[in-house]
């Protein structure tokens, strides 16, 4: 079942974004965090598909209304993006997913973002303890610095050996830098691939293996860490 346009409150911050629910029953919440294009149909679908394996998914409209298809407009939203407001607009929905009748009973949200989402997936889960689970795709966001030894939750890295924004030496050095400080983490790096092989509206960069390689590794991930264990 499609999700919808919702509305989340927290305090004053009012988070409008795309809200996808399991169609019988509840299931942990998951953030899911926008590539530079915005709230784009990509990320709902992502949602849906989330709703589809039984979690409660939501994607932040962090644009607050803006989207677009130029590359050149996006770095520029990108770059004007806020990232105080960002981080009040994730609480906000963070709050939302938990307090929804559907996630009781499921104490902690995971969290996943794209190239941009990716970095404040990332981010987010090191300034929220409800975070309990981040995904991480590619993700790369100028002057934005996680607070590494602040996290808590474990990270799943997904990165792309032929990507030219987020490089594979940067992939190291993050994943050398969670090691350090003994946080809990698993890298895969796709030969083949390169940035956005995740995208399927972006033909010339999908990759169809990867892709699916990955969704199945990032629905391991979430079963295991977010499902109360007996």
């Amino acid at each position: 079942m499609p999700g919808a346009l919702h509305t989340f409150t927290s305090g004053t911050t009012s988070i409008s974004g795309y809200l996808a629910k399991p169609a019988a029953v509840g299931g942990p919440g998951v953030l899911v965090l926008q590539e530079w294009w915005g709230l784009v149909p990509h990320i709902q679908t992502i949602c849906d598909r989330l709703a589809a394996e039984g979690f409660v998914a939501f994607a932040p409209d962090l644009y607050h209304g803006t989207s677009t298809t130029s590359p050149d407009e996006a770095g520029k939203l990108m770059m004007s993006l806020r990232i105080d407001q960002a981080e009040a607009d994730l609480k906000a929905a963070v709050a939302g997913l938990l307090a929804m009748p559907e996630t009781n009973g499921f104490p902690k949200v995971g969290s996943v973002g794209f190239c941009m989402g990716g970095l404040l997936s990332l981010y987010s889960a090191c300034q929220n303890p409800a975070i309990g689970a981040c995904v991480v795709f590619y993700g790369g966001f100028p002057g934005v610095a996680p607070d590494l030894a602040r996290l808590e939750a474990p990270v799943l890295g997904l990165y792309a050996a032929k990507d030219t924004f987020v490089t594979v030496e940067m992939v190291h050095q993050l994943e050398a830098d969670l090691t350090r400080l003994g946080k809990a983490h698993e890298f895969h790096i796709y030969p083949e691939a390169d940035h956005a092989f995740f995208n399927d509206s972006r033909p010339q960069v999908f990759r169809a293996e990867d892709a699916r390689d990955a969704w199945h590794r990032v629905l391991r991930f979430y079963r295991e860490a977010l499902f109360p264990t007996a």
